[in-house]
């Protein structure tokens, strides 16, 4: 990495704060350019070796399980773990009409596939042992970051007490969708507190799944059922915070009756398994990605909604956009972290991500409202989708796409008297 003369030794070539999957990803893609890389995280070294279930599920595209293969993460997957996810279905309310979405002429045989957030975790970290260009530094903190004309610094403490200036070309942000190293750099970012909490937990049940995911609107609540493997799925309930908390109060026993009582007879009899987790739905969306010597990667640039469970998926896409633009400019001896480098990672990655996460807000707003008026409004839209096979086709391209393909074109819509005639006879 070239440097002036009198400027002071870097470090590394990129500093990475955060070791969840998408840090660890961009510092095993940049590995494999040759590039190298300091990681740190908080957390020790045996949480990340092996993080504890915390009842979360990733929903895969098939780009990210390129990626992943590419990455060295997707064969550290245990086959017992990766769910297929074959269908798709959104409920109104008691609605028996869902609106359904499937792979059938996408010569696919799954929309995706579904894994857990510690098995993806436990993966990356696996997959960045061993690896000469990359140093991991866990159980450190950092205590503060300077970005200056010619490098990004930070100032860190180990878990022995030792502090340590470290200095590179580039510092990147890993460190979740409430980031302090954005905030500390001076980035702002849209935040949009939903007033609501998930409660996620594992059930199996006497019924198959099917390989089918399910999602259910109703008053004041929503169920989404992520199809897992072993007669299992993991189930999604979203209300109000308060209500939430009430809920977790629930012995085990009034919670499984309650999810049985909003599901019925679909799944057969559900027995939980495991621990509940509960969160705090907040959706982030950084106001830039890139600054000169920084940039923000994962739900430090984009913190999704959960009902798309694609938050990872964005990470990885803007992991594989960063790591080309670095690995290029490395070849042609450019600076890493000037802003000619990085601009376009933005450009792309807000291009990538900025419709669906403000097209999945604005849908999660039209569901989860329950006024009179909104409530046909949805009913209508989940009737209609049904009806217009050329939206359905366009979502389930992105969905299964192995590449950094554009959204596919729809084709001609049917005309709207059909599509009302469609919905008076629903």
């Amino acid at each position: 990495m070239p440097q002036h003369p009198s400027a002071a030794p870097f470090d590394t070539d990129v500093l990475i704060i955060g070791a969840g999957p998408s840090g660890l990803a961009l510092a095993r893609a940049l590995a494999d350019a040759s590039i190298r890389s300091i990681v740190l995280d908080a957390q020790d070294a045996a949480t990340l070796a092996d993080p504890a279930p915390d009842g979360r599920d990733i929903a895969l595209t098939h780009r990210a399980a390129v990626l992943m293969r590419r990455l060295g993460l997707w064969e550290r997957l245990p086959a017992a773990e990766v769910a297929p996810l074959r269908a798709a279905e959104v409920y109104n309310g008691r609605d028996p009409q869902p609106l359904h979405f499937d792979p059938q002429g996408s010569g696919e045989d799954e929309l995706g596939w579904l894994v857990s957030n510690h098995v993806i975790r436990r993966a990356s970290w696996e997959a960045v042992q061993g690896r000469e260009a990359i140093t991991l530094r866990p159980g450190t903190r950092v205590l503060g970051l300077a970005i200056e004309a010619d490098a990004a610094t930070l100032r860190c403490r180990a878990a022995d007490g030792s502090e340590a200036t470290l200095r590179a070309p580039l510092l990147v942000a890993a460190d979740s969708r409430f980031s302090e190293a954005r905030r500390q750099a001076g980035i702002g970012a849209q935040m949009r507190d939903f007033g609501r909490s998930v409660i996620v937990c594992r059930m199996a049940h006497s019924e198959p799944n099917r390989a089918v995911a399910q999602e259910c609107f109703h008053i004041g609540h929503t169920l989404a059922v992520l199809p897992m493997n072993g007669g299992e799925s993991s189930m999604v309930v979203t209300v109000s915070s308060d209500q939430a908390l009430a809920m977790q109060q629930w012995d085990d026993a009034r919670f499984t009756a309650w999810v049985q009582q909003q599901l019925g007879e679909r799944l057969g009899t559900l027995t939980l398994r495991g621990k509940r987790h509960l969160y705090p739905l907040v959706a982030v969306y950084a106001q830039r990605f890139v600054a000169p010597r920084f940039a923000l990667i994962g739900d430090a640039a984009v913190g999704m909604h959960p009902v798309t469970a694609h938050g990872y998926n964005f990470g990885l896409y803007g992991v594989d956009v960063l790591a080309g633009l670095l690995a290029s400019a490395q070849r042609a001896g450019r600076d890493l972290g000037s802003l000619a480098v990085l601009q376009p990672y933005e450009t792309i990655h807000k291009r990538e991500t900025w419709p669906i996460f403000h097209g999945t807000n604005a849908i999660v707003g039209l569901f989860t409202d329950d006024r009179g008026a909104a409530r046909l409004v949805r009913q209508a839209v989940v009737r209609v989708a049904e009806h217009l096979p050329p939206l359905k086709r366009a979502i389930t391209q992105r969905l299964t796409r192995s590449d950094a393909t554009p959204w596919p074109p729809l084709p001609p819509l049917p005309p709207l008297p059909a599509v009302l005639t469609s919905l008076w006879r629903g």
